[in-house]
């Protein structure tokens, strides 16, 4: 397998999506979080997400130069309308924001919808802690597609949802959460199945509710367990809040049909992590 540098992948990240119309901001920020993603050992949220935001790019489902827009705001809160922007970029800004508006009130919460994938969400709560704040965020995808299962049943209804926090700290090294409210994110089968391995038992059921190993079982209809082992019900009750703050807070909606979310939405239904963030 070839190695590549940091360096040499940020570099090759940053020409491609300036070649498919990032500006250079865009596609500093999009690179620095993928290769982040990579250093930090998590390969499924890293430069192997390239290929698919370029189709997403092609299809319209990510639009570079998107506006960043505040729909609502109060001196705490605002809601922010992503424009189906680089979701690295817009919840960057949205966490900058949060983090204004609570250094003023001491307390802050937004909400995102209508944005690309956000990648690793440490990198996010980490902003507020770097700040001397406590960092809270979640994510979902709203009405759509769906990959984890509930507990005890076998057909998908939530996303693996997951959640981020991050606590200032004295100590060498940072506090702080990230974690998949599923016994295991989806990108991490993905790696599997890049990688031609087998994934471990007790991460996916196939498509009849039979634990399996195979990786390319989940995209055949299969399901991702909920955190939890034999008490999952605890990670899938987990799973729902953050359902709640990322799916129906930010108005993106719930479904596990596509076609809920082109009802709702009047698009195509595409890639879209809803964010709540507070500080």
């Amino acid at each position: 397998m070839p190695t590549f540098s940091p360096e040499y992948l940020k570099k090759a990240c940053f020409h491609i999506f300036r070649a498919y119309g990032a500006s250079e901001e865009e596609a500093g920020t999009v690179a620095r979080h993928l290769v982040g993603a990579n250093l930090a050992g998590h390969d499924s949220h890293g430069v192997i997400q390239i290929s698919a935001y370029v189709e997403r790019i092609k299809k319209g489902q990510i639009v570079p130069g998107a506006p960043f827009e505040v729909e609502h705001e109060t001196p705490t809160t605002a809601r922010i309308n992503g424009n189906w922007g680089f979701g690295f970029v817009v919840t960057e800004r949205a966490m900058r924001l949060a983090i204004e508006k609570a250094k003023k009130h001491n307390v802050a919460a937004i909400t995102v919808r209508y944005q690309s994938h956000i990648g690793r969400l440490a990198d996010y709560s980490l902003m507020a802690a770097e700040e001397g704040m406590i960092g809270l965020i979640t994510a979902d995808s709203g009405a759509g597609r769906k990959s984890v299962v509930p507990f005890g049943g076998r057909e998908v209804r939530l996303g693996t949802n997951p959640i981020s926090i991050a606590v200032p700290s004295n100590q060498e090294a940072p506090i702080f959460l990230d974690m998949a409210t599923s016994v295991v994110a989806a990108g991490k089968v993905s790696v599997a199945r890049a990688r031609k391995e087998e994934v471990p038992e007790g991460w996916i059921l196939d498509a009849e509710g039979n634990p399996s190993t195979d990786p390319f079982d989940l995209p055949r209809d299969g399901g991702i367990l909920p955190l939890g082992g034999d008490q999952g019900h605890k990670g899938f009750g987990l799973s729902f809040m953050v359902e709640m703050f990322s799916g129906i807070l930010t108005g993106i909606g719930y479904g596990t049909d596509p076609a809920a979310f082109e009802a709702r939405h009047g698009i195509e239904h595409r890639h879209n992590d809803g964010c709540f963030i507070a500080v």
